[in-house]
């Protein structure tokens, strides 16, 4: 059963610009260690950072609840395949286990000024 769906887009440059303006206490406030190392190997790491910020919109859309979540406390993760997930933090995963979720589906995509996350949360 689909307890909820998210999704968000962003524009990339209002990442690269909030990057260039408040470099290191963006990334840290927004994105875990682990997603800034991912997407700063890139050649160009803000549509990957705008993604992210798009997924993390997205699964507190699709959550349809009123607590508060800490962006980084919703970590996309990617595996060996490229397949993206969330890997929930502890705040994230007692609002997920109150609301008997399951399991979640996230699929990011991005193109030339835009990215754009979808996330599907299963009850």
């Amino acid at each position: 059963m689909i307890h909820g769906v998210g999704v968000d887009i962003v524009d990339i440059d209002r990442i690269r610009n909030s990057v260039s303006h408040f470099g290191e206490d963006f990334l840290e406030r927004v994105f875990t260690p682990s997603e800034v190392e991912y997407c700063m190997k890139r050649k160009d790491p803000h549509p990957s950072l705008a993604a992210r910020f798009a997924a993390k919109e997205a699964m507190i859309k699709a959550l349809t609840t009123d607590e508060s979540i800490p962006l980084r406390d919703i970590e996309v993760v990617m595996s060996d395949t490229g397949k993206p997930s969330i890997k929930p933090g502890i705040k994230l995963k007692e609002i997920m286990d109150t609301v008997s979720i399951k399991g979640s589906h996230l699929s990011l995509s991005h193109e030339k000024r835009y990215a754009v996350a979808y996330v599907i949360l299963e009850a």
